[in-house]
């Protein structure tokens, strides 16, 4: 998605506000006040045209990258709604907020520094949880609902890999546990794939997957690790995703993933 001009907004003045806070979906920001303007690629214009004339692009705070100030940074939960927007074709405009430099029109915003956060119907709203559903009830086509029952696969999976990532002592059942965890997630996805709900993306892929890219990444670097050959179907999963235009325009530098997660190894 293209991404014009930066635009200052330290005099931004929102006039409505709401928070729905929750930090297992949220991230501590980077702010700038710097705003994109992002606009859908030229391959989904033609089917964009009717619907962007009617729906002004939807205003989102992320982080911005810590390597190359005035591009999208490294949080996961930011991607995840970056993801909705871009697989149900909506059009956005993207506020990079650098963390070091928070400005106070951000804090007015979100008072907890936190991202994401969008506005919905002239409210601000925070947590990745909530943006994501309200945006589905707001614009349902295309679907992107994952059935109850589906809806918790492979939620273990980010714990088990910060746990193992922090871990100190090869011989403390990090590995295994998330190993135990992918295997489940491998067995899951050859019996249902190519997705979580099958055929069609779903909104759980869109939370699991920037999860799955932070893995891959650091633990990579920092534990020389990678999924193993014997879970083919994560494998083939992991690569679906991370090649689908909506995640190759949204994911973090690799250079910023493995800042985000440094203080951790190294705590």
């Amino acid at each position: 998605m293209a991404v014009s001009a930066a635009i200052s907004t330290s005099s931004m003045a929102p006039s409505a506000f709401f928070f729905a806070r929750s930090s297992s979906s949220s991230s501590s920001l980077l702010a700038s006040g710097k705003l994109f303007r992002s606009f859908p690629p030229p391959s989904s214009r033609r089917r964009l045209s009717a619907r962007a004339s009617s729906i002004p692009p939807l205003e989102v705070c992320v982080k911005e990258s810590v390597s190359s100030p005035g591009k999208l940074g490294d949080c996961p939960f930011s991607q995840r709604v970056l993801l909705t927007f871009e697989e149900k074709h909506l059009p956005y405009d993207m506020k990079l907020v650098d963390l070091s430099n928070k400005p106070e029109w951000f804090l007015k915003i979100s008072p907890e520094g936190k991202v994401p956060v969008a506005k919905l119907d002239e409210n601000w709203v925070a947590d990745s949880d909530v943006i994501t559903q309200s945006v589905e009830e707001k614009y349902p086509d295309p679907p992107l609902t994952t059935p109850p029952e589906k809806a918790t696969v492979g939620s273990k999976i980010f714990s088990s890999f910060i746990g193992f990532l922090k871990s100190k002592d090869p011989n403390d059942g990090t590995e295994q546990v998330l190993l135990a965890e992918l295997s489940s997630f491998n067995d899951y996805i050859k019996e249902n794939g190519p997705f979580i709900n099958g055929d069609m993306i779903s909104a759980t892929d869109l939370s699991l997957a920037p999860k799955l890219y932070h893995m891959e990444i650091a633990l990579g670097h920092y534990k020389n690790w990678s999924v193993p050959e014997s879970l083919p179907y994560v494998k083939s999963y992991m690569k679906t995703i991370f090649s689908r235009d909506s995640f190759v325009k949204t994911r973090a530098a690799p250079e910023d993933v493995l800042v985000g997660w440094r203080p951790k190894v190294f705590a």
